[in-house]
């Protein structure tokens, strides 16, 4: 019989996870029993584990609705200023722990199921992720939005609802092989489908210019369907909205065809509008110049400002009819965050509605759309800025191409007014970029159409400043900011490592689950044999649970004693997997020549999903399997280093990864990565960084103090010289006898013995044309991975460290992020939500 709580333990359960009481157990039941019934309509003898899935779902989403509801009461009556984030990713994962979470009902949700005889893991497993992005720019739009309404900003995320997300990834004889994935095939339990407020949304067609005014006619129409999903706020009794619009085919479309008997036909064409919202581009950090994905970026704009000109105009208590005529107030009363520039034909949409709808001046118009719009930019790199041709948006949008010709005449003369005959500063700022094909800079769009412009983490904002957008910066340096991301710590503590929030509540108050600068009140605990211990049991029970869900999927036996080393990001050649490879077969290399050496065992895990038409991403996906396959039947080597490749990498497997890892490899090239998240979500919980000082790892570093990161390597600096003096391969790989030896067996067939050239083009890439430089950082690399192993033998020094880096946290919580940009962009006030609606009502 389990020995009963103490006090403290009873106070420490409570406190994360939310009080079981008996009146909510029973109506928990009761309700359970009521969905599967009624909603479901099955009794327990025929009843699927989905069905109580759904049936869990549906009760949870019942403690939602109410709050719902209020809420936007709530905020029709305050009418406060809304913030709309625009995306066009929402990488969610699951929502129904999250929403436990968040509403305090984890424990009683528990006790009912496991009364009703039932698993909650297992019922928790059953639900499909909501894979609506790449990775991190769409789980960033994600955390805000948890963030969002945990601080009580009157928010809606807005984007699309893609009918197959980001495809799963299964790995087929070491390759990468796509499959669709079919998360709405079961329903959506979490989502409510609103066709009151659909929208027509219009393409191709002309423009005529009469002397009311100018029209846009002979259009092809599409209809905007919403979905609404609730996004619940932590324990504050708010609940936002994240809509989300599906594209339907309009009843007459195309069925002028009938009257020539081709009514079929008509009908089933009905698949080219609504193929719009069918699938998410799989490219990360690429740009495609699909008119697909024109379509869908302008489709989402369109349905949007609809809406938000329509909740402006009737937003006032008591009124459902139009209150608000002029629209001169616009920018007092909604903020416009374009979440990198997919969204920025909000910006000649804003213009085209406030023109040719609402009849203002351009003048008057210009002034409303940059108060009103901001831009975040998420990359520097060059084959990520979207470049739209001229011929393409002359078809789909000639309206918008007018605008934007306006818009551009407008600033270049404001340019060459400020420089004048300084032709190649004009040419460097306009939104139209000559050559063969003309193009669209999308980017200059959202700056000129913008009042603030931010970057993701102080070394990138800096960057883009000093190279990107320099000539912009010069003339409106106003403009420019920084707003580091963050993460939510609810999914990414509470939620994924239980354990480990626990263990911080019963030494510094639950309170930091809300204000995460608490954390540094940890430092008192540094030297605390107690909390030492606690911290490494917690890490090691995460492991053995982690290792038993690699060894039932991969069949591969784990040493959970071994250092969990991982990179588990999109798969890029600047996120330098390739770096990570290196190393894992210099270590090999070392083990076999040194087999009776006292080694630091390690299970290096890398995962990722390579876009589908980058060769070498998925080349890399085949070099880390290869070099798993030789390693792990490698008898000398033992269970002192495994490599395994983590298949389908997304949110839910990310909930089980991080809490397991040591080791978090954050590497990419100085200068490349805008940001990163992943690095924040491992060092809340405990683990160690390996990093170049690149995006937010500048920041953690400072946060955390450099000396318990584990930084080597180029710094921006470094590179930007080398650009200059130019990068060698071939000397550092001459110099370097175990690079050498690394590289000679990857293109000599060791690791793909039926194939010895399978590796030709990674070989030939990193000695004649690397961009990222790889050999030029695996010298510090190695032997920063030395000090690794080193300190990874002292548990107790190797813990300590790991504490400074958990109260250095606070920083890096989506909170603090949303916090400023309310403050400093949408000139919003965030309000601190405990009990009521707010404590400002």
């Amino acid at each position: 019989m389990p020995k009963p709580l103490t006090d403290q333990e009873k106070r420490k359960q409570i406190s994360v996870r939310g009080l079981a009481g008996v009146e909510n157990v029973s109506d928990l039941k009761t309700n359970f029993n009521r969905h599967l019934h009624f909603t479901l309509v099955k009794d327990r003898n025929v009843a699927t584990k989905r069905d109580y899935y759904f049936a869990l779902a549906n009760t949870v989403r019942d403690h939602l609705v109410g709050r719902w509801i209020r809420t936007q009461q709530h905020y029709y009556e305050k009418d406060p200023k809304r913030v709309y984030y625009l995306s066009l990713e929402f990488y969610m994962g699951r929502t129904l722990q999250n929403t436990m979470v968040n509403l305090a009902l984890e424990n009683a949700c528990d006790e009912a199921t496991y009364q009703l005889g039932l698993d909650m893991e297992e019922l928790q497993d059953i639900e499909e992720d909501a894979g609506l992005g790449n990775g991190g720019l769409g789980r960033l739009a994600a955390c805000f939005l948890d963030s969002m309404a945990s601080l009580g900003l009157a928010a809606y995320g807005y984007g699309i609802r893609y009918e197959f997300g980001i495809f799963n990834q299964k790995i087929v004889n070491g390759w990468q092989v796509e499959e669709a994935d079919d998360w709405l095939r079961y329903g959506n339990p979490w989502e409510k489908a609103r066709p009151e407020y659909m929208r027509p949304v219009h393409f191709y067609g002309r423009v005529e210019h009469t002397p009311e005014g100018v029209k846009w006619v002979d259009t092809q129409v599409v209809l905007a369907l919403p979905y609404d999903t609730p996004v619940p706020g932590y324990r504050n009794n708010v609940v936002n909205t994240m809509r989300l619009w599906s594209a339907k085919a309009p009843c007459d479309f195309n069925l002028k065809d009938f009257n020539v008997g081709g009514y079929i036909q008509a009908v089933l064409d009905r698949n080219l509008a609504e193929n719009i919202s069918r699938v998410l581009y799989p490219n990360d950090n690429f740009f495609e110049g699909k008119e697909l994905r024109l379509k869908q970026e302008y489709f989402v704009v369109a349905a949007t400002l609809q809406d938000i000109v329509r909740r402006f105009k009737s937003s006032k208590f008591g009124s459902t009819e139009v209150v608000r005529v002029d629209l001169s107030t616009l920018p007092d009363k909604v903020a416009i965050q374009l979440n990198d520039t997919h969204p920025a034909m909000a910006i000649p949409e804003l213009m085209r509605i406030l023109l040719d709808t609402e009849h203002q001046t351009w003048e008057k118009a210009w002034d409303i759309v940059t108060r009103t719009c901001a831009y975040t930019n998420h990359t520097v790199l060059p084959e990520a800025l979207e470049r739209w041709p001229i011929d393409l948006f002359q078809n789909l949008l000639p309206r918008h191409l007018e605008i934007i010709f306006e818009i551009n005449r407008r600033h270049l003369e404001r340019i060459a007014n400020l420089y004048p005959g300084d032709h190649d500063r004009l040419r460097r700022m306009s939104l139209v970029e000559e050559g063969d094909q003309k193009k669209i800079n999308m980017a200059h769009l959202c700056i000129v159409g913008s009042h603030a412009v931010n970057g993701v983490a102080r070394i990138h904002s800096d960057i883009i400043k000093a190279t990107l957008f320099k000539d912009f910066y010069e003339v409106d340096p106003h403009k420019f900011q920084n707003k580091t991301n963050g993460i939510t710590p609810r999914r990414w503590l509470v939620m994924c490592n239980p354990g480990l929030a626990e263990v911080i509540a019963e030494r510094i108050g639950e309170d930091y689950i809300r204000d995460l600068d608490q954390l540094k009140n940890l430092l008192e605990f540094v030297d605390d044999d107690s909390l030492i211990r606690d911290i490494a049991k917690i890490k090691q029970e995460n492991k053995l649970k982690f290792s038993a869900y690699l060894e039932e999927h991969y069949k591969v036996k784990i040493n959970p004693n071994s250092m969990f080393d991982v990179q588990v990001k999109r798969i890029h050649e600047y996120k330098r997997q390739l770096l990570n490879c290196l190393h894992i077969i210099t270590l090999y290399n070392r083990i076999k020549k040194e087999p009776n050496k006292n080694w630091t065992p390690r299970t290096i895990m890398i995962g990722g999903k390579a876009a589908p038409g980058y060769h070498t991403a998925k080349l890399i996906i085949r070099l880390i399997t290869a070099i798993g396959d030789i390693v792990n039947h490698d008898e000398v080597v033992g269970d002192r280093l495994k490599v395994i490749f983590l298949e389908n990498y997304k949110v839910t497997l990310a909930e089980k990864i991080i809490p397991a890892s040591d080791l978090s490899e954050q590497i990419s090239t100085a200068g490349t990565e805008a940001s990163g998240t992943g690095n924040m979500k491992f060092m809340l919980n405990g683990a160690l960084t390996i990093g170049t000082m690149d995006g937010a790892n500048v920041e953690m570093a400072e946060e955390a103090g450099e000396e318990n990161l584990f930084i080597f390597g180029m710094r921006v600096d470094d590179v930007d010289a080398m650009d200059k003096s130019g990068y060698d391969a071939m000397e550092y790989y001459n110099r370097i006898p175990e690079l050498k030896q690394a590289m000679d067996q990857i293109a000599g067939g060791y690791f793909s013995p039926d194939q010895h050239d399978l590796f030709k083009d990674i070989v030939n890439m990193l000695l004649h044309h690397d961009r990222f430089k790889v050999f030029a950082d695996y010298e510090a690399y190695i032997k920063c991975q030395d000090k690794v192993s080193a300190l990874y033998k002292n548990p107790k020094e190797w813990t300590k460290m790991v504490i400074h880096n958990i109260a250095g946290c606070g920083k890096f919580s989506s909170d603090r992020t949303i916090s400023q940009y309310a403050r400093e962009i949408w000139g919003m006030e965030p309000i601190f939500i405990f009990n009521g609606l707010n404590q400002n009502q």
